[in-house]
């Protein structure tokens, strides 16, 4: 069994019927049981706010409703996650008190969202699953990051 948390591009990808999107369930079998898939109520307003950017329509919407029905999402008034998010934050920054960034990483300001994300999927030790690199200096210090290429398909799983 796995536990996975989708961060909002991977989200997207399954709206859009992206061809990532079937490599992530051809690789990962992400809603297959016993695996347990999971968002943070943090991707759940970023995706609501990217359907309204981008003006979709009725069928992209009832398509949302239908995907987030299906993933349980997990709120971040927890206090582990609060204490998470400030250490990741103050890692990020290069301002831990652990210790200084490992060479060659550079201290990096990241997105508030994104934080939230990280803290929600370390505290849960959930592999988070996602389309950006804004995760990969967290990668195996606070959490599992799987980043995936938005030009991946089902076939390049086949090749895996």
């Amino acid at each position: 069994m796995a536990v996975f948390l989708l961060d909002t591009g991977i989200l997207v990808g399954y709206i859009r019927g992206a061809g990532y999107a079937d490599y992530v369930e051809k690789m990962l079998h992400v809603s297959e049981p016993p695996n347990i898939t999971l968002i943070s109520i943090v991707t759940k307003g970023e995706i609501y706010s990217v359907a309204i950017q981008f003006g979709w329509g009725e069928k992209k919407r009832c398509g949302l409703e239908s995907l987030l029905r299906k993933l349980p999402f997990v709120d971040i008034s927890n206090e582990q996650i609060i204490a998470k998010y400030a250490e990741i934050d103050s890692y990020s920054q290069g301002k831990n008190l652990s210790g200084p960034l490992p060479a060659p990483m550079t201290a990096r300001n990241m997105g508030k969202n994104d934080l939230w994300i990280a803290a929600t999927a370390s505290v849960l030790s959930a592999t988070l699953v996602t389309t950006d690199h804004d995760f990969s200096h967290l990668n195996r210090v606070f959490l599992e990051v799987i980043r995936i290429d938005e030009k991946l398909t089902a076939a390049d799983a086949d090749e895996g």
